[in-house]
């Protein structure tokens, strides 16, 4: 009796500038973790070394990671050795993540046996002009987007009066909603809630009464987060509740700014900043409220990894939040010129326990049923599988 012959495996390259801790980077590990390893082999091309990168968690999510040192306008002189690496590894796939990564893989385009997905994780208006236009003009030179929120989706089609894709055609789109591996993040009880060295839960190690109701934030330190405001509200919350704490996890260019005004508060007691995080499930775990001032988004990993760990979400509506919260269940919404509201509706939580309870238990239940990685990821199999196929 003759032995099964295996079925060729579908080999996807991830195509991405470069390989920090933002939710577009993260997805590639985090995805990989949950597809099929029968099906699929995965490996991702990256351009830009940072500090703190997430290569590590690649590799261990079974992804081949390859480096090959560029700048942003030097991703044009990549096309050559870049199509020439897609040929000798004989990928049946490109998978390309934001505007740099887009433009470099349509313009690879080696044949019409290699399709080009590109996944598109923010608002068309939010790019600079050179990414901007690179990607719209070069668009008509992939198989299919993936939009990773309807407001991402809406982006893209109101700038598609002038027509930036095939000429007669539309573009081939599809709405597949960022989703959370809700079987890891799971809120810590607070004996397991430890560091293995002090054996000193991170509520005592931070020095947080263990009463307190914990506000926090998990970002990568740009503008678009605007955390200067995040501090404004902080404080005007603290001025009603002084026993509230604040958890910042992550780092970036504002890093410094930020800490100068919690410092020059003279509340700096009531603030802690933890850094980057490979592991970020300890400090959501004692976080009650999930607090985003953010000016845009696409739809954002961090607070969907938040609700999965039980944390109620008060944020403005940017970007696909306002897809993922329902105003007054799984937390508050406000629109994004309405920020300084935002504090009155987390003082509303914290003088009324029994509230926040609900919202908390309510956002891990919304993940679960509606924004699963298992469900994310079966749709990208899908559109790989009939890429693939057609």
């Amino acid at each position: 009796m003759t032995e099964p012959i295996a079925k060729k495996k579908i080999k996807v390259l991830h195509l991405i500038k470069s390989l920090g801790r933002g939710g577009a980077e993260k997805l590639i590990p985090e995805t990989a973790l949950v597809h099929d390893k029968n099906r699929f082999e995965f490996h991702c091309l990256y351009f830009y070394h940072q500090e703190n990168n997430i290569v590590d968690e690649l590799e261990r999510a079974g992804i081949q990671a390859h480096f090959s040192p560029s700048s942003n306008m030097g991703l044009f002189f990549q096309v050559r050795k870049v199509r020439e690496f897609v040929k000798a590894h004989k990928f049946d796939l490109i998978h390309a993540h934001l505007p740099w990564a887009g433009i470099l893989a349509r313009a690879v385009s080696i044949s019409p046996q290699t399709p080009i997905v590109y996944t598109e994780h923010n608002t068309w208006d939010r790019y600079n002009k050179v990414s901007y236009w690179g990607n719209r003009i070069s668009f008509k030179k992939q198989d299919i987007v993936i939009a990773v929120s309807n407001e991402v989706a809406l982006s893209m089609r109101l700038n598609s009066i002038w027509d930036p894709y095939a000429r007669g055609s539309r573009i081939k789109l599809k709405v597949i909603q960022n989703g959370v591996n809700t079987e890891v993040f799971v809120r810590q009880k607070p004996e397991t809630n430890t560091q293995q060295i002090k054996g000193s839960s991170k509520r005592e190690e931070l020095g947080i009464p263990p009463t307190a109701t914990v506000i926090g934030k998990v970002a990568v330190f740009r503008s678009q987060k605007r955390l200067w405001l995040w501090v404004e509200i902080a404080l005007k919350i603290l001025k009603t509740c002084p026993e509230a704490h604040f958890v910042l996890v992550g780092d970036g260019e504002w890093r410094a700014r930020i800490l100068k005004q919690i410092q020059d508060s003279g509340k700096s007691s009531n603030f802690h900043w933890v850094g980057v995080q490979k592991n970020v499930i300890p400090f959501l775990s004692i976080m009650d409220i999930y607090l985003s001032s953010s000016e845009f988004e696409g739809l954002p990993i961090a607070m969907l990894e938040a609700m999965s760990c039980e944390i109620a979400v008060v944020a403005t509506r940017a970007g696909g939040i306002g897809e993922v919260i329902v105003d007054g269940k799984e937390g508050f919404l406000t629109a994004i010129e309405d920020w300084s509201l935002l504090a009155d509706y987390c003082i509303q939580l914290i003088q009324n326990p029994e509230k926040l309870n609900l919202m908390k238990k309510a956002a891990r239940d919304r993940v679960v049923e509606e924004f699963s990685m298992k469900k994310m990821v079966a749709e990208l199999e899908k559109v790989y599988q009939d890429l693939i196929l057609k």
